[in-house]
């Protein structure tokens, strides 16, 4: 068998499919619920998978670009998550830990109330030092080179 445009693709789509179905897995079966920052990753694989798709047999080189683009997107997402798990920089407001200095106990409360139940600063899983949001990073490069790699050839077969 003849490695072709069309098995690239469908293995780049493929990847980001198989860490959404990752992503849902631990949050619907291991009860590790999401973060703000976790969804904002999942978008653009989605995204992948629909271009993969819509892009089957296409010639054009912007199936792969835009597919590379949206791997890309996530790897960034994933980056910018774990500079904000490890403290190197804040993250969204409302996704870490609320100031609470100065505040009167009703303000506490409401703060309390209103806060999200996960949040982005805190790890919820790791294996080898990385985070999901590290692992998410690393795998979506890898993906977006393996969709820049589909670019080589010149056909969609």
């Amino acid at each position: 068998m003849t490695l072709t445009r069309t098995h690239v693709i469908l293995a780049a789509a493929g990847g980001s499919l198989a860490i959404l179905l990752a992503g849902w897995g631990f949050q619907y079966i291991g009860g590790l619920a999401p973060c703000q920052l976790c969804i904002w990753q999942r978008w653009p694989h989605a995204a992948a998978v629909a271009i993969g798709v819509a892009g089957l047999g296409a010639a054009s080189a912007l199936v792969p670009l835009l597919g590379a683009g949206a791997a890309a997107t996530t790897g960034g997402i994933g980056i910018y998550h774990t500079g904000v798990e490890r403290g190197w920089w804040p993250g969204p407001s409302g996704c870490a830990a609320p100031d609470i200095s100065g505040l009167t106990p009703e303000e506490l409360l409401n703060q309390i109330m209103a806060a999200p139940v996960v949040r982005c600063d805190e790890v919820a899983w790791e294996i080898f030092g990385l985070s999901m949001a590290s692992w998410n990073a690393v795998a979506s490069f890898t993906l977006a080179g393996l969709w820049l790699f589909a670019l080589r050839f010149n056909t969609a077969r």
